[in-house]
């Protein structure tokens, strides 16, 4: 597809532009004489963005399932509450108090899900809203007066968790996974000591696999004084059921844009709240939103590590999670964590039928098969880009990192039965071809706008500008 600046016909401008008659001081010298618009008609340019739009793909096209970063469907109730027109208010307006209630609420609402005593919603994403986590566990310290300099990371941790410990001047420490799919307690055991300030664990993991030795690893890190953080990325299959606060979680981000319905990706916004047990509130980032005697307001606290956003956070993102809360209830998010374990669990045993599962055992919201069974050498990425040709966005692929030729597969709970078989069905078709037809596969996709294309180069060298020739 051609670039506008390609399509350009000198000429054919739909726009104009009169001279200035304002007085300027610019000096002459600093004025652009030429700027290279593309010249194009009204219907040119609406026809190249609208043919540009079908050839993108998102979770209103069809099924999503990206393992590990949950991408479902978005009820549009949401998307109406964030356009209502008196939220679109400066944050400073004396008149921003359904703001600051809408945000309050929405504090209790995350306090309840998970088990935390008090949340702020400042941190703009899932990563930040680790860094922020970090940055809490080393003032805890800090004010013990106790220097520790390490936090336990399992091997099947999402990527960002050890930048974020490293970006906070921690070292992470890498405890390997067990047969079953969960942490190793003897190597947890073995690394620990009074210099682990903690550890970042998802749960359910990367794996889709809910630890259940939870109880006994929140133990071990508190009999040592550290501090037990989680990753709240994987929160969708625990809505309603299970509480991180009840298994000994200190600390947990929440991805608002996954679990509460606001689409992610592209850069975002985002929204990362971070929530927290009552002994480290007063570190939460100031300001935060009170209610004392009825009235909302701002509180200050001399322990808390500062400010990582401007204002509250991004208010839209939050506004859509509490639209999505309120709309379906208790009784609502229950559901969706049990239709999401469900669907995961019925794909999964449909396709270890053809297809490796490395952990055959119940799992949460997402499984890991892989490619040890492909004949003639077809790979997890030639299987990902066919699945393009039956309409499918591909899963995650070789993450986690733990296991060879990974396909980290989410179905979600929007996701209808005849969707799930449909899915399951191209991966039996795929794995047919595999076997009568490989060099199909490795040349896939073959009906998208753009062929194989080579991935590492795109993305080590990318070009994202347009030169003139």
């Amino acid at each position: 597809m051609k670039l506008l600046n390609e399509k350009s016909k000198e000429g054919s401008s739909s726009f104009n532009i009169s001279e200035l008659d304002i007085q300027t001081n610019i000096p002459e010298n600093l004025k652009r004489i030429d700027l290279n618009i593309p010249e194009l008609s009204e219907v040119e340019i609406i026809r190249h963005y609208t043919n540009l739009s079908k050839y993108n793909f998102g979770v209103d096209n069809g099924p999503y399932p990206l393992g590990s970063c949950t991408m479902k469907y978005n009820p549009k109730i949401n998307e109406v509450a964030a356009k209502i027109p008196e939220f679109n208010i400066h944050p400073l307006s004396q008149h921003n108090k359904g703001t600051l209630e809408i945000i309050h609420q929405l504090q209790q609402y995350l306090c309840e899900i998970t088990g935390m005593h008090a949340f702020s919603t400042q941190p703009a994403a899932g990563a930040h809203g680790e860094s922020t986590g970090i940055m809490i566990m080393k003032a805890w310290f800090q004010k013990l007066g106790e220097r520790r300099t390490k936090v336990i990371i399992p091997d099947s941790c999402h990527g960002t968790n050890p930048a974020s410990v490293s970006l906070c001047g921690f070292e992470p420490l890498h405890v390997k996974s067990s047969s079953s799919g969960g942490i190793d307690l003897d190597d947890l055991r073995q690394n620990m000591g009074k210099d682990i300030v903690g550890i970042m664990i998802t749960n359910p993991n990367t794996l889709g696999i809910f630890d259940e030795n939870i109880l006994k690893i929140t133990k071990i890190i508190h009999d040592y004084g550290g501090l037990c953080y989680l990753d709240g990325a994987n929160m969708n299959p625990m809505l309603g059921v299970v509480k991180p606060g009840d298994f000994g979680i200190d600390i947990v981000h929440l991805n608002l844009h996954k679990t509460f319905s606001t689409p992610h990706g592209g850069g975002g916004p985002g929204s990362g709240p971070v929530g927290v047990k009552k002994e480290l509130e007063p570190f939460l980032p100031n300001p935060r939103i009170i209610k004392k005697n009825e009235k909302l307001g701002f509180e200050q606290s001399k322990d808390s590590i500062g400010k990582v956003h401007s204002f509250y956070g991004n208010f839209g993102i939050l506004l859509r999670a509490y639209s999505y809360i309120r709309s379906i209830g208790a009784s609502g998010l229950r559901n969706i964590a049990e239709n999401a374990v469900l669907n995961a669990n019925y794909m999964k045993e449909k396709l270890k039928e053809h297809y490796h599962l490395h952990y055959d055992r119940i799992c949460q919201h997402e499984f890991v098969i892989d490619d040890s069974l492909m004949p003639d050498g077809v790979t997890t990425n030639d299987i990902a880009k066919r699945l393009m040709d039956f309409g499918f966005h591909p899963p995650t692929i070789y993450f986690p990192l733990i296991i060879k030729g990974a396909m980290l597969i989410e179905p979600t709970e929007t996701e209808s039965k005849e969707n799930l078989d449909a899915f399951i069905e191209a991966m039996k078709v795929i794995k047919e071809e595999a076997e009568s037809d490989p060099e199909k596969l490795t040349k896939a996709p073959l009906k998208a706008p753009i062929g194989r294309i080579d991935t590492v180069h795109a993305a080590r060298k990318p070009k994202l500008t347009w030169h003139s020739t």
